[in-house]
């Protein structure tokens, strides 16, 4: 990515995102800093789980954006809010592709949450079968997409489809077996397929590597280059493997109980660590 991108106005903005479990109460109240009181993300007085605490960050054009953390750290819960698999409880987000990157996709009807949904993000889950219909084909999984967007040719789906499951290596003789059938690496492939089929700007990729053998997960993670480097899309990358991160990142958000502890450069965060956290997870990769 060069520096020019990043005059650029961003793809994808979110400002003060906060997702909490709980009603929270005036110990754990996310105004209150320091929060010495609440034991890592969880409150003790009230039992409420602050996932996410004031998360604020940009993605730009062409830019692959790395979170990583340990599990529980709300990595993953940021994409969830992103795609609308769970709602805020505060914060804004803004795409370019909605209402000119001037309203908060949050604040978007039913209607238009589908829309952008199926239009401006593609999401690859962790767990396949969260991102795909197991016992439908490979060919069915991306119409099923094309569908929800609004297109209702089929030979134009078919060909789609197609098109995609070849560019990422999907043999053609297996498009129309059911991904059950598939091993992980090739589920995680047509999950790929399927969220590039309406060409959205942002993909939101969430640990699509987590349980695969080192073998399918390096092809998995070419995959991923290729894609970026062919099709310039801007992609937000959860990981709690900071390898991963090195290899696909432009910058590195590194989330910690809730909040970005550190962000920077990815080689810049590699080389010269400032966040305690952040020095364990480069120093384990030593």
């Amino acid at each position: 990515m060069t520096q020019t991108s990043l005059q650029d106005e961003p793809v994808l903005r979110v400002e003060g995102l906060e997702k909490r479990y709980g009603d929270g109460c005036s110990v754990c109240s996310v105004s209150i800093e320091p929060q010495t009181e609440i034991d890592r993300n969880y409150c003790p007085a009230c039992g409420t789980v602050h996932a996410l605490r004031s998360v604020e960050f940009e993605v730009f054009s062409s830019e692959v954006l790395g979170i990583v953390g340990e599990s529980g750290s709300g990595k993953s819960t940021i994409l969830k809010c992103l795609y609308f698999d769970t709602e805020p409880t505060t914060g804004a987000a803004y795409i370019s592709g909605h209402r000119g990157g001037e309203e908060s996709i949050f604040q978007a009807s039913s209607q238009l949450r589908r829309h952008i949904r199926n239009h401006l993000f593609g999401k690859v889950y962790q767990n396949p079968v969260l991102g795909l219909k197991m016992r439908f084909s490979a060919l069915a999984n991306i119409a099923e997409k094309m569908i929800a967007a609004g297109n209702r040719n089929v030979e134009m789906m078919e060909d789609r489809a197609r098109e995609l499951l070849e560019h990422v290596s999907l043999p053609s003789y297996r498009m129309k077996e059911a991904p059950e059938t598939f091993s992980g690496g090739m589920q995680q492939r047509v999950q790929i397929a399927k969220a590039l089929s309406n060409n959205p700007p942002v993909l939101l990729l969430d640990e699509v590597t987590t349980g695969l053998d080192l073998s399918v997960q390096a092809k998995v993670l070419d995959l991923i280059k290729q894609i970026q480097r062919e099709l310039s899309v801007s992609m937000l990358l959860v990981s709690h493997d900071l390898a991963v991160v090195r290899m696909l990142a432009d910058r590195t958000l590194v989330m910690l109980n809730g909040r970005i502890v550190e962000q920077g450069l990815t080689d810049q965060i590699l080389e010269d660590p400032q966040h305690p956290y952040t020095q364990e997870l480069v120093y384990s990769l030593l």
